[in-house]
């Protein structure tokens, strides 16, 4: 599944989309749009807000814009 992050940023509405997201699949791919400010050091902050919203089952990737995040079945350490 894919989602797409604008220029409102990362809102509630994000999470309880993430969250449904992640009831189906284990992998979720979230593009950051210009328009949500394409700064290499903003999409680690965004990235970093939405595991810790998630949750200790959840690592995340970045490929350029685009954060990948995957659900594990156990809890991962930090």
């Amino acid at each position: 599944m894919q989602v797409n992050i604008g220029k409102n940023g990362i809102t509630e509405g994000t999470f309880e989309l993430l969250q449904n997201a992640f009831k189906n699949n284990k992998d979720v791919k979230i593009s950051v749009l210009k328009s949500g400010g394409h700064e290499r050091e903003k999409v680690k902050q965004m990235a970093e807000e939405i595991i810790n919203k998630l949750g200790n089952n959840f690592t995340y990737r970045i490929v350029g814009f685009t954060i990948f995040v995957k659900k594990w079945k156990r809890e991962m350490r930090r």
